[in-house]
């Protein structure tokens, strides 16, 4: 009887142990990249392999992106703490009246572009005046933008997520981003002297991209898991961009899993590309800080564009976690 009372204790007490003290404390979040697994999101990959949340004390869950999972339902409904984005389309949710701020801005350098064939007689500007050229529809602000400042008058086309009718002579440029599509051209056997590119940056039109956000009511509530989240992302990335050939083992697994038809050759062509869109050479940028000057010029021409009819205030838009 003694010994059978001393199991039921035993095994009663053991069932309330707490649990071990390096799980305990954190705090529960999730993250929904814009897009499908690449290393356009190597940064948050390594953080988590690494353990650098649960260092900053966030049980961080990766959500896999991609065009059905849209970022505005996936925040407002709690689906998702934070999500990247596009500057230009966090700027136009929150003038929409969707409480969001950006709490760090990865990527300060557009890798947005238009590429033509130089066979075609394009070289500069002027020489896009009445050609076809094929554009993403959510992402024509820059080359709409470009247009203008040069007064060309083209014939737009939307374009899909292939370039197949730019390979096949279907028009005469296309929209492509330098660290994807550029290179898929490339692959095609397409050689880079054979080609006109127009960077939107080296125009006056640097519109920074990747950005990370979340509902204003997650700021207010919690600014310390934003901005512990903002920390680890940015050693991610940094611990990545000293690591590289580990953070593209990283980023195989991820895009392994989820069965995207990719290569290590064409993710190594995006990772380097994005170090330089993201520590861009002879600028002088802080990782995770939005510039008001970078702010206010895209603000200005989605404004002029009539994407938006009033700029969202700075200070209410972004939050500078690396201040805090």
């Amino acid at each position: 009887m003694k010994f059978s009372l001393w199991l039921l204790l035993f095994f009663t007490v053991g069932l309330f142990v707490p649990p071990a003290a390096g799980s305990a404390g954190l705090k529960k979040a999730t993250l929904l990249p814009q897009w499908f697994p690449q290393a356009q999101f190597a940064g948050y990959y390594v953080a988590f392999e690494k353990g650098l949340y649960k260092k900053h004390g966030i049980d961080l869950n990766i959500l896999r992106g991609g065009p059905e999972r849209s970022f505005r339902k996936m925040l407002a409904d709690g689906q998702a703490d934070f999500a990247t984005q596009f500057l230009s389309t966090g700027i136009e949710q929150r003038s929409q009246g969707f409480r969001i701020v950006s709490i760090g801005q990865i990527v300060q350098r557009s890798g947005l572009m238009l590429v033509a064939k130089k066979s075609s007689g394009i070289h500069v500007p002027a020489d896009l005046d009445g050609r076809k050229l094929s554009l993403w529809q959510d992402f024509e602000l820059q080359p709409r933008a470009f247009f203008r400042k040069y007064n060309l008058r083209v014939e737009v086309i939307p374009q899909t997520y292939t370039l197949n009718l730019f390979l096949r002579g279907g028009v005469d440029a296309a929209s492509a981003m330098w660290y994807n599509e550029y290179h898929s051209i490339l692959n095609a056997g397409i050689d880079e002297n054979e080609l006109t590119t127009f960077f939107f940056d080296r125009h006056g039109l640097n519109f920074p991209e990747d950005a990370v956000f979340c509902l204003e009511d997650t700021w207010r509530r919690d600014p310390a898991l934003c901005c512990a989240f903002m920390k680890a992302t940015i050693e991610g990335w940094q611990y990545a961009f000293a690591h590289p050939e580990e953070a593209l083992d990283i980023v195989m697994k991820y895009v392994n899993e989820a069965m995207i038809n990719t290569s290590r050759i064409h993710q190594k062509w995006m990772f380097e590309r994005m170090r330089d869109l993201i520590l861009p050479q002879g600028k002088n940028r802080s990782l995770g800080r939005l510039s008001e000057a970078d702010y206010q010029t895209v603000s200005r021409e989605m404004q002029q564009a009539g994407i938006i009819k009033t700029i969202p205030p700075y200070g209410a838009f972004h939050v500078d976690c690396q201040s805090q």
